[in-house]
């Protein structure tokens, strides 16, 4: 059986020096687009109060098949995958399940 307890995906990037701007533009349309899709619960995005190029994503999907239908979006495959990934420097990502 599909596991259906709720998934959050922590992700962590690096963004390349001189390249924020850019990617927090293209991050808009991205966020916007991922909370339209049935599966998700939220996204936020944080900035470090250290380092500004670095970006903490936090969201959270419905179940492991949302996190797949969410990575399989044009808004994901082209705009993220597409323009923000080359911009970085550095990405890591965590997936998690809630503990109660």
């Amino acid at each position: 059986m599909e596991n259906q307890k709720n998934v959050h995906v922590f992700a962590t990037w690096q963004v390349k020096e001189g390249h924020i701007d850019t990617v927090l533009n293209v991050l808009k349309t991205v966020r916007e687009e991922s909370l339209k899709e049935h599966g998700n619960l939220f996204y936020t995005v944080q900035q470090s109060n250290t380092d500004t190029n670095t970006l903490i994503l936090f969201e959270g999907y419905r179940n492991e098949a949302a996190v797949e239908e969410h990575r399989n979006t044009s808004h994901f495959q082209d705009l993220l995958l597409g323009q923000i990934v080359p911009l970085l420097a550095n990405r890591e990502i965590v997936l998690t399940t809630p503990i109660a």
